[in-house]
């Protein structure tokens, strides 16, 4: 029996393992890098009050994420580094206010940063696709607190369709987000109530491991 048992764990181990990351061609250490390279790459987000509903993005994402094949769960890292100059609500007077030095203050604080420090609750849910939660520090308006994130990630091996969007490999990540004004120091009164304390935020972005 104890040698049924050594057997049946040598076995269903190693299978174990595999099933924490994704079943494609690609293997062992990967690196993803996020620029302009790779168009439409941006941040969503909306704030709803009986005043008034916002929806705008943000654009011109750059970072990286990395990740060993063998175990995803345990060795992602990555970081995203947005511009806040490339807020858009769709109204360049309100883009103005909220990159002013009485909001987000962009030129003291010219960057909104993102940054993994671990994943839990993995699921496979395709041999390319896992869903899981993101722990990490988000940085604004020269605050960081730690927030947690459900996101999904899609491996994309390299094909003909692939390339018309980048070289090599593409690794395709969501994530979905809210954050509250007051945790970074930004008066929300200062417009009327028209902005929401709750901003929700969708991340969408698409990296290859073949970009420098």
């Amino acid at each position: 029996m104890k040698n049924f048992f050594i057997l049946a764990v040598s076995i269903l181990f190693p299978l174990f393992l595999h099933a924490q990351s994704f079943k494609v061609k690609g293997s062992g250490f990967q690196n993803f890098i996020f620029n302009d390279k790779i168009n439409g790459n941006q941040i969503q987000f909306s704030s709803s009050t009986p005043l008034e509903d916002i929806h705008g993005t943000a654009s011109n994402i750059s970072g990286s994420v990395s990740f060993d094949q063998n175990n995803f769960e345990k060795t992602l890292k990555g970081k995203l580094l947005v511009p806040v100059k490339s807020i858009n609500t769709g109204i360049e007077l309100r883009n103005k206010h909220l990159q002013s030095t009485s909001w987000l203050n962009e030129p003291k604080f010219p960057l909104i940063v993102f940054e993994v420090k671990s994943v839990s609750s993995l699921k496979q849910i395709a041999d390319n696709k896992l869903a899981f939660k993101v722990n990490g520090s988000f940085t604004m308006h020269g605050v960081t607190i730690n927030l947690l994130a459900d996101a999904e990630a899609i491996y994309m091996n390299e094909s003909e369709q692939t390339v018309k969007r980048g070289p090599g490999d593409l690794l395709g990540i969501t994530a979905n987000f809210s954050l509250k004004l007051s945790d970074f120091k930004v008066d929300n009164s200062l417009i009327g109530n028209k902005v929401a304390e709750n901003i929700f935020l969708k991340i969408l972005i698409v990296g290859s491991n073949k970009l420098q």
